[in-house]
């Protein structure tokens, strides 16, 4: 099942008047700056996005193409070490946690400004995070998830403050690490929802910032000469090494890579799998970044009354092939899920024994539950077919392929999957009623215990729109649970319990795939692989 792909021929042609401006890779005659591995200073980084960015109100803005911005004019109070998960120092250059972590004092550093020339001080921290904990119903701000039990801050004085919680928050230090956690002015922070939704409105203190927009089409961010407040444990300090950015939106998936290959950009996001081979060949490198949370999945909603019963929905797990699906469509950048989380996650236990594909025991659980073959091969049970509502997700790699094929899979069980586009203009309503969209398509990805409540519970993203209080208050045990052996244990139960209830279907672990031309260099990512390009230069050959 190969999907369908305009020829790469015309794609040069296609990019000429979208990126004739940019200046692209363009070959040079003999070594240049950089040619010896030593960083150079300068230049422009053409960067293709699959998708526009959506609203930039830092709690809502974990969509991806929205960190490759605000990753770049953001900065957080830690940095999580890609590569340790460990917690370190950026504009906290220290911190104490008290022993049941109901209290975090934080400690800044000097000096640091925002773009607009505000200072960066414990003030602007506390009224960040005090919209980020708590909200604000007047400006209809929402809180973050990855802040639980706050009650308020204290500012001890201009580089300290306090955070004080209800409830054990053990999940805060890493929650301040996160994309959501991104520091803006007090003027922003005091903007309502709206308005901090556009990038224009949002100052930040990291090493860009905005030099100009075209909404939806391009996003061009150019270095902060006076940025120096880089994480200690950067090898680069100072301001970026380069001087701009041009993000340009490229939703076609032959435009990004022919673009790259040929040399009209430098690095792309969202590499389908089908095509690594393609960037590989042409010399450029794949870098296929682990999201270390909830897996690519299909998670099923109790609430719809065609799969109410448990052992349905344990059929339709039983029933679905997720190593057919990543042979079939994906590359090793894509492991077959054995939990609901990746096996990078913390807390994630080994659930492989269970996720069998099995479907003749998932037909013997649908012949139990009383759905009968029906005439077109669809199961009838009262009157009705068992036909269950999904809508293509536009952020997942090969979603609408990866449904068709679960789709065939099912037809062997008399489940009958309707795939909806999903530009659909009723999907922000339907995806919200359980009786019209039985199942959603997803995964969400934090380097942290809490990721799995941010996915499941009802009050955070409510994936499977559940009613199921025992999963809530397993959810919340977790978040609130301060030693680290007993949270990951009751992460480990919640895994059992979702699948036990039929409530996902985990299918792979989800990376996200960047090509880069040989000569961008310094390329890094958080840990969660949104790129960071504050460390990027580029050689010439």
């Amino acid at each position: 099942m190969s999907p369908s792909r305009p020829l790469r021929t015309v794609v040069t042609l296609t990019l000429v008047g979208l990126l004739g401006a940019c200046g692209g890779a363009g070959g040079a005659a003999g070594p240049a700056p950089g040619g010896d591995g030593t960083p150079v200073q300068g230049g422009t980084l053409t960067y293709l996005e699959h998708q526009p960015p959506t609203c930039l109100y830092l709690p809502a803005a974990g969509f991806y193409p929205n960190g490759g911005i605000l990753n770049q004019i953001t900065d957080k109070l830690t940095w999580q070490n890609p590569e340790t998960l460990e917690i370190e120092p950026w504009i906290a250059t220290k911190w104490e946690i008290n022993e049941d972590a109901t209290e975090y004092t934080f400690h800044l550093r000097d000096g640091v400004t925002f773009s607009d020339g505000t200072k960066l001080d414990a003030d602007a921290v506390a009224a960040n995070f005090d919209v980020y904990g708590l909200g604000d119903d007047k400006l209809k701000l929402p809180v973050a998830e990855f802040v639980n039990n706050y009650e308020r801050s204290e500012v001890l004085d201009p580089l300290t403050l306090r955070f004080h919680f209800d409830k054990p928050s053990p999940g805060f230090l890493q929650g301040t690490s996160v994309i959501g956690a991104g520091l803006v002015s007090k003027k922003t922070i005091s903007l309502p929802y709206e308005q901090q939704c556009q990038l224009k409105n949002i100052v930040g203190s990291g090493p860009f910032t905005l030099k100009n927009q075209i909404v939806d089409k391009e996003v061009d961010l150019v270095a902060r000469k006076d940025y120096n407040w880089a994480p200690p444990s950067s090898k680069h300090q100072g301001r970026a090494y380069l001087d701009e950015i041009k993000i340009i939106v490229t939703p076609e998936d032959n435009v990004r890579v022919g673009a790259l290959t040929s040399g009209q950009a430098d690095m792309v996001r969202y590499v389908q799998a089908y095509d690594e081979q393609t960037v590989k060949d042409a010399g450029f490198t794949i870098y296929a970044e682990p999201t270390r949370g909830v897996n690519n999945g299909l998670y099923l909603r109790p609430g719809n009354s065609l799969i109410k019963d448990v052992n349905v929905r344990t059929a339709l797990r039983l029933g679905t092939n997720a190593k057919e699906i990543v042979d079939t469509l994906f590359t090793a950048s894509y492991p077959v899920a054995t939990s609901v989380l990746s096996h990078l996650a913390q807390g994630y236990v080994d659930l492989s024994k269970e996720l069998v594909y099995d479907p003749a025991k998932a037909n013997a659980l649908l012949d139990q539950a009383g759905w009968v073959n029906g005439a077109d091969g669809v199961r009838v049970k009262d009157g009705k077919r068992l036909q269950l509502g999904v809508f293509v997700s536009g952020p997942q790699p090969l979603s609408k392929q990866t449904l068709e094929l679960v789709a065939q899979q099912w037809t062997k069980l008399g489940v009958k999957l309707e795939i909806r586009p999903a530009d659909a203009g009723t999907q922000a309503v339907d995806i919200k009623d359980a009786e019209k969209t039985a199942i959603q398509h997803g995964m969400v990805g934090r380097a942290d215990q809490d990721v799995i409540k941010s996915h499941f519970h009802s009050k955070n993203r409510d994936v499977i729109l559940s009613d199921d209080k025992k999963l809530d208050r397993l959810l919340e045990e977790e978040s609130a649970e301060p030693d680290v052996s007993r949270r990951n244990a009751k992460v480990a139960e919640i895994q059992r319990y979702v699948i036990e209830q039929g409530y996902a279907i985990p299918l792979f672990e989800e990376p996200q795939v960047y090509g880069a031309a040989p000569y961008v260099r310094g390329v890094a990512f958080e840990a969660v692989a949104r790129p960071w390009f504050y460390s990027v230069w580029k050689a010439r050959q």
